[in-house]
């Protein structure tokens, strides 16, 4: 059984730093691609970065590039997403979201319709 469980997401001031963290468990995690989503009140779900299973491909949303940072640890089964600078439109409920590669050489994708598990989010509220 695939189980994502983010945590991190608090409510912080304009201009704060926050890291969020996925555990993963029952997936192949050294060998998928993880991503972070996120979904703000009435709009609808957005890429906001992705990195390879190796950890050597990296994509984000031009909204957060130079502000948000994905990394992984593969030896704890955990994906982050560090933020910086964060601002009100940041506010959303972030999910986090895992694509099985397996044998497959493709590089992350930004489609959700490309990862087959998900998180059930973490919220991030930023007060200007």
């Amino acid at each position: 059984q695939v189980q994502l469980v983010e945590s991190g997401g608090t409510m912080v001031q304009a201009g704060a730093s926050l890291r969020l963290s996925c555990a993963a468990s029952g997936v192949m995690f050294s060998r998928s691609h993880m991503a972070w989503f996120r979904q703000a009140p009435g709009k609808e779900r957005e890429f906001v970065a992705a990195i390879g299973w190796s950890g050597g491909r990296t994509s984000y949303v031009d909204s957060v590039k130079g502000r948000f940072t994905i990394s992984r640890d593969n030896g704890k089964n955990t994906v982050y997403l560090q933020m910086s600078s964060l601002k009100p439109e940041d506010t959303a409920l972030y999910y986090c979201a895992a694509d099985p590669v397996g044998t497959f050489a493709y590089p992350p994708r930004t489609s959700s319709s490309q990862y087959d598990y998900w998180g059930q989010g973490t919220q991030v509220t930023v007060s200007s």
